[in-house]
Order: C-alpha cells, then structure tokens, then sequence
C-alpha cells in the first residue's frame, strides 16, 4: 500500500486521502456494524459492505491523516438510532458509504471496499467474534478475537498520543434515514 491512498465514492464526486499506514486493519463481526451494513445497503444505488460471513472490513485511520478533498458538502450522517454516539458517514451524492466514527473516538473506522481490490490494505484481525453465534465456522486466516484485544487498544492509544490528545471535529451536513 502506498504511504497516500487516494479513495471516495462510487461515482467519484467524494474523494478522501488517507494519509501513511493505518493504525489497524479490521474485519468487525459486531452486531451494530453488520445492523448498520444491512441498513445502509438498502440505499438507492448503495453496495453491501458486508463479507460472506457478515464482517465489515475498515482501516483504522488517525483522524488527522483523513481529508476530504472534493465533495463534503455531500457527506451525511446514519445513526442506528438518534440517541447512537456512533455514526456511519454516507456520500450522499450515490450513497457510498465511507467510514464510521466512534463518539469521542480519535480515529475513523474507513470502509475498505473504497480501496480498489489490488491496493486494499491487509486485514489484520477480526474483532467481536462473540456477537456470533456460528463463530467457530469464521474463516481460520486471520485471528478471530472475541472482543477487542489489549494490542487493538494500545495502538489506538499510541496513535491518540501521536496525535497530541486531539480529536478533530468532521462536519457533516445532513441526515441519512436508512
């Protein structure tokens, strides 16, 4: 993977550069992220972000080597429920969408499927495993952790340090109802 990835939507009108490595490489196995693939891919236009066994893979990126360079005006928020500290930032120009952001949360979750297949960062690990009930059938290539591990946090901290405790602010303009 090159040190800048240059990714957006589906129809090229919002366009991110993500800058250096990510933080982490993850497949989540939660039940909100799969609720919220489900939910978001019945958009007009949208694509299942989903993997066969139902993971949703993402790079973790410092919020600080995120940009949006062309199409923020078109980014708007879906929140699993209006009370839900996390939200799934959509292009609203084709409902792509792009990355999750955790409340409080110095970094953004950036769905890999904005990557094209050849330059796709290497997933590596799967998390939340026991929000599945067949999860002894998970494919056996990458760990498949239960829960968040020790090492997922410590990166996430060290990056947050990095970073100068910072967590900056994305403005989104609307409100995606999926």
């Amino acid at each position: 993977m090159s040190q800048t990835s240059n990714i957006g939507c589906a129809c090229g009108k919002t366009r991110l550069e993500a800058s250096g490595a990510p933080i982490l490489v993850t497949e989540c196995l939660c039940d909100s992220c799969t609720a919220a693939a489900e939910r978001l891919a019945k958009l007009p236009g949208a694509s299942n972000l989903l993997t066969s066994y139902r993971a949703t893979p993402s790079a973790e990126y410092r919020k600080d080597r995120v940009r949006i360079v062309s199409g923020a005006q078109y980014l708007g928020e879906f929140r699993l429920s209006p009370q839900a500290g996390s939200r799934r930032v959509v292009a609203r120009c084709c409902n792509t969408p792009l990355f999750l952001e955790m409340k409080g949360a110095h970094w953004l979750s950036v769905y890999l499927h904005l990557w094209p297949q050849r330059t796709r960062p290497k997933v590596d690990v799967r998390t939340m495993a026991s929000d599945r009930p067949d999860a002894a059938s998970l494919p056996g290539d990458i760990p498949n952790l239960k829960t968040q591990s020790l090492s997922f946090y410590a990166k996430l901290l060290g990056a947050w340090i990095a970073m100068g405790f910072r967590n900056p602010k994305i403005e989104v303009a609307e409100t995606v109802h999926a």
